[in-house]
């Protein structure tokens, strides 16, 4: 069920009949029947929409299964899960509200999380006043485990590890080179945001550690739809390698001017390729040799029960929505958070808040998505990021070395 701002009177409307029933109606609005309701405000319009739809359709394809193949036993019963939706807009107060709707109106007591680490920050301190738990899957800002929530768990890497890859990349081409991986010079443009800008900081980190020269250092404008004079420093000071974050929108707008500029820098990495469609926009020449960095690849060895191999729910996801040719990692560790609430259920063996969270941190399972563990601070500590290159138009796995599905070309050789 999808719920945007233009239905809110009937749906306000209809929480205060539930109500006017009494306060046990909605305390048990958790589990209705033989259903599980969990909860999610998601992004399914504004500047986040591409992403967060990527994440709802990941919610539901786990769903799907998880029903299909008997749903959840809770204290020798059968339960199916169902979610609820708020569209969130993009906008963090909404999903503050909205996370405060479903807890407190709808009696949502089991949350999935929004899409972007700014709505993640925005709905944790919600969850965790309320003592309700979270998986969450689409927030990977290192600063969202150092706030010592309880109840927040992140099936995802979080966000310096990202560009890392690229920069250890830059670094073995330049010794190969015979040069030192110090006379590297890196562009980079990033949008203000939690994620961004801890992207950011991983790559300065990383840069610092190899005496790399940060000669460009932007960052993209607040509506993500230029950057033309980042660009443009690019070609006038020749960087080796340039590095862009900006969610969907900006790895769009990044991959749409560096083909109008005819931007030759020999290495480009950028977050969100392939849940911008790069490809797709702009054609296998001009996206030839960009580097995508990725939770997570069809083309990994990894496996569970439900799901089989990745390579199976690569496949299997696009039977079911056959318009992606690719299917992002924001969908794949979106049905991963489903399948985290549904192995604590079963662990748990109680719909207890208190118990759930203590199943939740003792987590500890393999998916078709990868290793899922959680540290004291909520971020999962058992998968790696890898970093693919478009090659030919196809995603392939290029970087760490031991997960590599292709070689680098380098330097890139677009066809603008």
């Amino acid at each position: 069920m999808i719920i945007t701002r233009k239905h809110m009177r009937t749906v306000t409307a209809a929480v205060a009949g539930v109500a006017a029933l009494g306060l046990a109606a909605t305390a048990e609005a958790k589990v209705e029947g033989d259903t599980i309701i969990l909860g999610s405000a998601i992004s399914l319009t504004g500047k986040y929409a591409t992403n967060g739809i990527h994440a709802q359709k990941g919610y539901e394809f786990a769903v799907d299964k998880i029903n299909a193949a008997g749903g959840v036993t809770v204290d020798g019963k059968s339960y199916k899960l169902k979610v609820t939706y708020y569209d969130d807009e993009s906008t963090p107060a909404r999903g503050a509200q909205l996370a405060e709707r479903l807890i407190n109106q709808d009696g949502v007591k089991y949350m999935l999380g929004p899409y972007s680490s700014g709505l993640t920050k925005a709905i944790a301190p919600v969850t965790e006043k309320y003592k309700i738990p979270m998986v969450e899957a689409e927030g990977a800002s290192r600063s969202l485990f150092t706030q010592g929530y309880k109840y927040l768990f992140a099936v995802l890497s979080t966000s310096e590890q990202y560009l890392a890859s690229s920069i250890a990349l830059a670094a073995e081409v330049a010794e190969k080179q015979g040069k030192k991986a110090s006379d590297v010079k890196i562009a980079m443009a990033f949008e203000n945001d939690p994620f961004s800008l801890d992207v950011r900081a991983g790559v300065v980190d990383d840069a610092k550690k190899y005496g790399m020269n940060i000669v460009i250092d932007d960052k993209l404008p607040r509506d993500l739809s230029d950057m033309t004079s980042t660009l443009t420093k690019v070609k006038a000071l020749k960087p080796d390698l340039l590095l862009v974050s900006g969610h969907s929108k900006g790895a769009a707008t990044a991959g749409r001017q560096i083909q109008e500029m005819k931007i030759d820098t020999p290495m480009i990495a950028m977050t969100h390729c392939e849940a911008a469609d790069v490809v797709g926009k702009y054609g296998a020449g001009a996206t030839e040799g960009l580097l995508c960095p990725t939770q997570w690849s069809e083309t990994l060895s990894y496996k569970d029960d439900l799901m089989g191999s990745a390579a199976q729910y690569h496949s299997d996801f696009q039977k079911t929505y056959p318009e992606y040719k690719t299917v992002p990692y924001q969908t794949a560790q979106a049905t991963a958070a489903v399948m985290v609430w549904a192995d604590a259920f079963e662990r748990a063996n109680s719909f207890d808040t208190d118990k759930l969270r203590d199943a939740l941190a003792a987590t500890d399972m393999m998916t078709f998505y990868g290793g899922i563990k959680f540290s004291e601070a909520g971020n999962n500590v058992a998968k790696p990021m890898v970093l693919r290159q478009i090659q030919d138009g196809e995603y392939l796995v290029v970087a760490p070395s031991k997960w590599a599905a292709a070689e680098l070309r380098h330097p890139r050789k677009p066809e603008y």
